[in-house]
């Protein structure tokens, strides 16, 4: 342990909880990261009514590590999870139940899909940083983890506490940085591989939407797995989908997987509301020069080729990479990503898509 980190955790051992106990004593704090100077960690409630109430106490906590020695800027997060799950043998997977008509979780009004037609172009990164980033501008947001085979929300979001169910059917999911969110990733072991065939994907993207208690949301963003295979094919099918979001770095190639994506979402008469282009510019921190290290604007061309809305040209940035995992979106600090984020929220509650 670094000089600074025992410092800061001296300085937060000093910070008493109305129950007894301090931060550090009661284990609270989650995800210490430290990179030159600038300090991120999140404080873990035991549950989301604690955590309502634990507002003055995250203000006294950034205020007094910001007064340690060395450190620049502070950016301290509230999460919260529910009790240990006590329900008899809660399952996850499984064939999919017949069902009536399109499925749309009581509550939520809206369902937007994050898509991509390949993997690595930053997709589940845009949709926890976007998620975070409505709830900021005061929308109530879910966050629906469906890449199941490789579930990286948990992470990124700084939770890992097994979701709660009282009856052994519905699932009390987590909140996270004023984001509710549910992924198959909280009922596995972080190393443990998801062995699955199409039924069983269906099944449980089923329950991930019919059995979670969402409760009321503006918007519930789902981050697709990557490429058009089962359940991509069932949200759309199956559910009552608002639109679709595809995301794409510039790069021909994986434009040429981006137009397959878009032509699935057509297929399946989802509505692409736009597009996003990530890793767009690498802006040096040294010399300050830019780079397109994956080609400039191949994005916004096809956008206009296709006459959709380019959302967003999001650069690739070291403090995004460390934040996701670090467990604190860089939409929920301070600094150039978080405004771009912000600007992005923005323009979709203004377009009326969150």
């Amino acid at each position: 342990m670094s000089d600074i980190e025992t410092a800061i955790r001296a300085e937060l051992a000093r910070l008493v909880l109305p129950d007894g106990g301090d931060l550090i004593s009661r284990d609270m704090i989650r995800a210490l990261h430290i990179e030159q100077g600038k300090v991120r960690f999140v404080i873990e409630a035991p549950s989301p009514e604690i955590a309502r109430q634990m507002e003055p106490l995250r203000q006294a906590a950034e205020k007094i590590v910001a007064g340690v020695a060395g450190v620049e800027s502070v950016s301290v997060a509230l999460t919260a999870h529910g009790p240990a799950a006590k329900a008899p043998s809660l399952k996850i997977g499984g064939h999919p139940k017949p069902q009536a008509g399109p499925m749309k979780p009581a509550g939520v009004d809206r369902i937007l899909a994050v898509g991509s037609g390949k993997g690595g172009v930053g997709k589940s990164t845009v949709s926890s940083n976007l998620a975070v980033a409505l709830a900021r501008q005061g929308r109530r947001v879910g966050l629906l983890d469906a890449d199941i085979y490789g579930p990286s929300q948990p992470r990124m979001m700084g939770v890992s506490a097994r979701p709660a169910s009282p009856d052994g059917k519905t699932i009390i999911p987590l909140v996270a940085h004023g984001v509710t969110m549910m992924s198959i990733g909280l009922m596995l072991p972080e190393d443990k591989a998801v062995v699955w065939r199409g039924p069983m994907l269906m099944g449980a993207l089923q329950q991930m939407l019919g059995q979670v208690a969402w409760g009321e949301l503006d918007v519930l963003i789902v981050d697709l797995p990557p490429g058009t295979g089962d359940v991509a094919m069932t949200l759309c099918q199956k559910s009552d989908i608002t639109g679709a979001i595809v995301v794409s770095t510039p790069q021909d190639v994986a434009l040429l997987d981006a137009r397959k994506a878009l032509d699935m979402f057509a297929t399946l008469k989802t509505p692409v509301l736009g597009l996003i282009e990530n890793m767009s510019v690498f802006h040096c921190p040294h010399c300050g020069g830019e780079s397109h290290i994956f080609g400039e604007g191949g994005v916004r061309r096809e956008a206009e080729k296709m006459g959709l809305p380019l959302l967003a040209s999001l650069p690739i940035d070291l403090e995004t990479r460390l934040a996701g995992d670090g467990g604190v979106p860089v939409a929920a600090g301070e600094g150039v990503m978080a405004e771009a984020y912000a600007r992005l929220a923005e323009g979709l509650i203004k377009g009326g898509m969150a």
